[in-house]
């Protein structure tokens, strides 16, 4: 089979995959960007979870979505950008509309809180982000889940805010990790870095813990120095 054949019948797959209903309502169900559970996309695909497991497993055969586990939960997500544009296409054609992401998480844990020893919420995924957007870290490809490298850019920065970075790798636990938040379904950042930040972010009072919980407030001073040295704004 010629390189031409091949590739007709891989599209033939892809629009196969594609094209069956509950698989697609489970694709555009993803576009927004947030990761779900199994048994949540056996409700929006209105099948039973068995029968969304089959759905899921065609899916990612042909690498349009990929899975994470943390926990005991597994977290699906879209494989990339492709796959997006790809559905943003057909909906365009189609005329479609997409269910928005609504959390379940009560509103005073949302914004931010801590997750073990790092931060998570609204706050935590923006950071996370930010980050990455300002390339002070950079995903490492693994089967293994979204592991990262501090750049260099992140070691200058980093070191700014008095993180011992090298410190923090000899650690014995995982250096940085993407850690998929409760509310948000989008990673945080996670691992030893993750737990630097946020100690960091409480000596400097940029947020305080509230008293016999894991919600976490901003201050008008953590306001102003995360958008000073992030650039991000709340």
């Amino acid at each position: 089979m010629d390189a031409e054949a091949q590739a007709d019948l891989a599209l033939s797959r892809i629009a196969a995959a594609m094209g069956e209903p509950a698989r697609l309502r489970i694709l555009h169900c993803l576009l927004d960007g947030h990761a779900r559970t199994s048994t949540e996309l056996a409700a929006v695909a209105e099948v039973s979870p068995s029968t969304a497991s089959v759905h899921l497993n065609r899916l990612r055969s042909e690498s349009l979505i990929k899975v994470s586990a943390q926990g005991k939960h597994r977290y699906y997500r879209l494989q990339g950008g492709e796959v997006a544009r790809a559905l943003e296409a057909l909906s365009v054609l189609a005329g479609g509309a997409r269910r928005r992401f609504v959390p379940s998480t009560p509103v005073y844990l949302r914004f931010a809180r801590t997750c073990y020893d790092h931060m998570a919420g609204t706050l935590g995924v923006s950071l996370h982000d930010q980050l990455l957007s300002l390339r002070w870290i950079a995903e490492i490809h693994n089967r293994r889940g979204h592991l990262y490298q501090v750049t260099s850019y992140g070691l200058e920065g980093l070191m700014g805010l008095g993180i011992d970075v090298a410190a923090a790798r000899n650690l014995h636990r995982r250096f940085a990790f993407g850690c998929m938040d409760w509310s948000e379904r989008r990673a945080h950042l996670g691992g030893a870095i993750g737990a630097a930040l946020l100690k960091v972010a409480l000596k400097r009072k940029w947020v305080v813990q509230e008293v016999g919980n894991r919600a976490l407030s901003l201050t008008s001073l953590g306001h102003r120095e995360i958008h000073n040295r992030f650039g991000l704004q709340l």
